[in-house]
Formats: structure tokens, C-alpha cells, sequence
């Protein structure tokens, strides 16, 4: 329970990571963010200690408390600019742990790399050009196109773009409260200008 995920939002409600309940708590305890419920509201660590827990809770000596699934930062208002870094485990996670010519969801261990457009024939190693493939259907291609080797691909290689959830792609684990978060129709709730009637 204190490795699973907690979302972080900004003060404008913005989701800008997903930490560890252990984080979370240390982040609510010292004051830096406020836990948020199911009906928005906030919490500081007291308060929210004496919420009563009945599932999805940590125990301490002396009491139980509620994980929070989302937290707001009481100062942060930025949204970070992130690059997904280029390197073999965030193109798995792009690429879903699927072999991209085959279609298979494989454990990594018996997936690799493949050159759309191969080395020998002028491709580069960029997220545009390289995909997740299962042995087979590599050694299949070998040093051709998928054209070439009279094989598709099932997408069209792209670099992904960074959201707060793709550094923890390897959880692949949402919670319900996460929801309104994370969808773009809830979002624009969050940050539609208000007027002063």
C-alpha cells in the first residue's frame, strides 16, 4: 500500500505527477499539499487523519489513516514542460509492451527493438523510426522495410508526448478519483475563467 500511486496536482488543479502514498504523506504532513476528496474537498493532515479509514489505509501505532488518491500542492502553479526521454523502457511503455508488427502484448524479456526504416538503409534511432517488436517477427523483417518484407505496422512510430502519468507508464494503474483529473472535458471545469456576477 505505501508504494502505490497518488496523483499531484498544482493549485490550479493541473495534474503534474503521480508519487508514492509514502511521498504523498510527507508532502500532507509538512504542510506542502492538501489531501481532496471525492466531493473536492480539501484537507490538511489533521483533518484528514481524523477521517475514518475503512479500506485503502495505512495504520500507525496509535491510529488508521485514509491514503489519499489525490493531492493538491498549496504553492506550485506551474505545469512542468517534460521531455520523454528516448531510451528502450519509454519506448515499451509508448508502444504498450506490444510487438508493433504482430500485434502480441509480451512480457518485455522477450521483446526488442526494430528500425522501421533500417540502419543499412540510412534510418535513424528516433522515436520516429523505432518500434517495439517480438523476436520473430524481427528476425522476419531483418534489415528491410516493413514494405520490403511485405509486413505492416500496426501505428505509425511517434514521439509521445509527456504527461504526468507516462513516467509512471510501468504502473499502469489509475484510481477512480484520478478521473476528473486527467480527462480534458473535466479539465476545462477546472480552468474555465469565472465571472463576477
Amino acid at each position: 500500500m505505501i508504494n502505490s500511486a497518488v496523483l499531484v496536482l498544482n493549485r490550479y488543479y493541473q495534474p503534474v505527477h503521480v508519487t508514492s502514498v509514502k511521498r504523498a504523506f510527507s508532502l500532507l504532513y509538512q504542510g506542502v499539499a492538501k489531501a481532496i476528496d471525492a466531493q473536492y474537498r480539501l484537507y490538511e493532515f489533521d483533518d484528514w487523519a481524523a477521517l475514518s479509514a475503512t479500506q485503502d489505509c495505512i495504520t500507525t501505532i496509535n491510529r488508521t489513516i485514509r491514503v489519499p488518491r489525490v493531492l493538491v500542492l498549496s504553492a506550485y502553479d506551474h505545469l512542468p514542460r517534460g521531455r520523454v526521454r528516448f531510451s528502450r523502457l519509454n519506448i515499451y511503455a509508448r508502444d504498450n509492451d506490444t510487438c508493433q508488427y504482430c500485434g502480441k502484448s509480451l512480457p518485455r524479456s522477450e521483446l526488442n527493438l526494430d528500425h522501421v526504416m533500417p540502419r543499412s538503409q540510412g534510418g535513424k534511432t528516433t522515436w520516429e523510426n523505432v518500434v517495439c517488436s517480438c523476436v520473430p517477427c524481427n528476425l522476419k523483417k531483418g534489415g528491410r522495410t516493413p514494405e520490403q518484407a511485405d509486413m505492416r505496422l500496426l501505428k505509425k512510430p511517434v514521439r509521445p508526448r509527456w504527461t504526468p502519468l507516462f513516467r509512471g507508464a510501468t504502473r499502469k494503474v489509475t484510481y477512480r478519483e484520478w478521473l476528473p483529473f486527467l480527462h480534458l472535458a473535466d479539465a476545462s471545469y477546472w480552468n474555465v475563467e469565472l465571472l463576477d456576477e
